[in-house]
């Protein structure tokens, strides 16, 4: 038996599909593509998570049984693209393919070529591109407009590429944590368990998302999310500028006012760097000096001093604006308190990891380890084990980390022990791709009904070929009565026949 079955939901105003087109055999359940040699293949996606720093691309498989709803949903490729973010080519949009290009071969090769039409690709643009978009809307257009184009000689299902919103991309990324945790209600029996924070750290945006204690409390950044028939109230706010590489350059944009030396940056490390990498971005446009010249070459010194590093760190941050409320995290935004466990991801394991620290700590590990790491000389770096690029600023983002989850968030030393650092579960990354993915399977509805045995597959094969046998034996002796009382009838006319002769 073959059906086609097509996917289709509505998110914050979008409209997404994803479709397939199988087969079940009868006898097993199992579904395959048609034309694949009786495999059992399960439906494919493809996701391309275009951040501001760079652009990574998933391929995502689920089986079309669902659970409350829902799909269950594993990764099974990951590529990661060489160079910069799609953003970064807005004044050559027609270049940004070729780098693409590369992980789509690979994606072609890993997909089994009968399931390339079937399998839909999706590319999901971050921060980055909302910040191109505010500052050259037509500039961020064509960009898309060239990606959608190289898609067109693809031999996937290219259903769009598109800018989600900060709101989309934390409540995404609170899903996978969960997902990938499993502390959804309603999968593995789980009836009545703790959901997890999520905390995501990227190039131009951070993020943070949990389920606060109060939720009759009404803040503006609160979504609902419905998943495995549970229905969840969600905080979740996302912060522009904010992302490690923004934060960065609004400090160095500051250091121009009145010296340009670095306290961030190790002893004895020296860079170049113009003055568009600077001030360029939208985030940087309010410090950009009256005499700014995208060319002009700026040369910064490092000195390695941890103190006025957290001094010129804490600047970025305006914590005066919340007039001391105790629902307010910075910059004026309404928080609620944070409760529960949290992962954080992203910015915040990589920064953590070259402290040499992993999953749960003490805040007072962290700040040993991060005043010995910032004060070590450029010459004692683990080159080239860390890029240049990221490890001249890992001084800074511990520290901007330190403000963003204690000053920002109001983490505590106490808290602070309940945040775990990861990277991944079970070689599925901690990715708003995923969650994305897990929303999109959400929005199915089932078409057929699958029926799920409440026995061991041989045992009800056995009963089935035991009942079987028994109706053919019962139709069997219906057919042997038959023939009996028909013989018997026959019988008894041939005698009231002869009995009147």
């Amino acid at each position: 038996m073959c059906y086609a079955r097509i996917y289709s939901g509505v998110i914050s105003s979008r409209v997404y599909l994803c479709e397939l087109i199988a087969c079940v055999d009868v006898n097993t359940g199992c579904k395959t593509l048609p034309g694949y040699n009786g495999k059992v293949l399960y439906p494919l996606c493809t996701v391309l998570d275009a951040g501001s720093s760079r652009t990574t691309v998933y391929v995502y498989e689920w089986p079309a049984e669902k659970a409350n709803d829902t799909g269950v949903v594993s990764q099974t490729f990951k590529c990661n693209v060489k160079g910069p973010g799609i953003s970064s080519y807005g004044t050559s949009p027609r270049e940004v393919a070729k780098p693409i290009d590369d992980c789509m071969k690979k994606v072609t090769e890993k997909v089994p070529s009968d399931m390339h039409k079937n399998t839909p690709a999706y590319l999901g643009a971050t921060a980055g591109m909302r910040l191109l978009r505010l500052q050259n809307e037509t500039a961020a257009n064509e960009v898309l407009a060239s990606i959608q184009s190289y898609f067109t000689t693809q031999p996937f299902d290219f259903r769009g590429a598109q800018i989600i919103t900060g709101q989309e991309e934390g409540v995404y990324g609170w899903i996978t944590a969960n997902y990938l945790m499993e502390t959804f209600a309603g999968v593995n029996h789980i009836i009545d368990a703790e959901t997890t924070g999520a905390l995501d750290l990227g190039g131009a945006s951070t993020q943070i998302s949990f389920i606060p204690d109060d939720t009759l409390k009404t803040f503006n950044s609160t979504l609902q999310v419905h998943l495995y028939g549970y229905e969840y109230s969600v905080y979740t706010h996302s912060y522009q500028c904010y992302g490690r590489d923004e934060a960065e350059k609004r400090l160095l944009a500051s250091l121009l006012q009145s010296q340009i030396d670095n306290p961030c940056y190790p002893q004895n490390y020296e860079t170049v760097l113009t003055m568009k990498h600077v001030c360029g971005s939208l985030c940087t446009q309010s410090v950009r000096p009256a005499n700014y010249n995208p060319d002009r070459l700026i040369h910064f010194r490092g000195t390695g001093d941890t103190a006025f590093c957290q001094e010129v760190v804490s600047l970025l941050f305006n914590f005066t604006a919340c007039n001391d409320k105790e629902d307010c995290s910075f910059n004026g935004i309404r928080q609620p308190k944070v409760k529960g466990k949290f992962v954080a991801f992203s910015g915040f394991y990589y920064t953590v990891n070259a402290l040499n620290l992993t999953g749960q700590f003490s805040l007072t590990d962290f700040n040993s380890s991060m005043w010995l790491f910032c004060s070590q000389n450029w010459n004692q770096y683990m080159l080239p084990k860390f890029e240049e690029t990221y490890a001249r600023s890992y001084c800074f983002s511990a520290n901007f980390i330190y403000y963003l989850l204690i000053q920002g968030y109001k983490f505590s030393a106490d808290t602070w022990s309940q945040i775990h650092f990861q990277k991944e579960v079970d070689n599925s990354s901690i990715a708003w791709s995923l969650g994305y993915m897990l929303s999109l399977t959400n929005m199915i509805p089932a078409e057929i009904q699958l029926i799920h045995l409440p026995m061991n597959p041989s045992v009800f094969a056995g009963l089935l070929l035991f009942f079987t046998a028994l109706t053919v034996l019962c139709l069997i002796f219906l057919v042997y009565l038959c023939v009996v009382s028909h013989m018997q009838k026959n019988i008894s006319h041939v005698d009231q026949v002869l009995a009147t002769e």
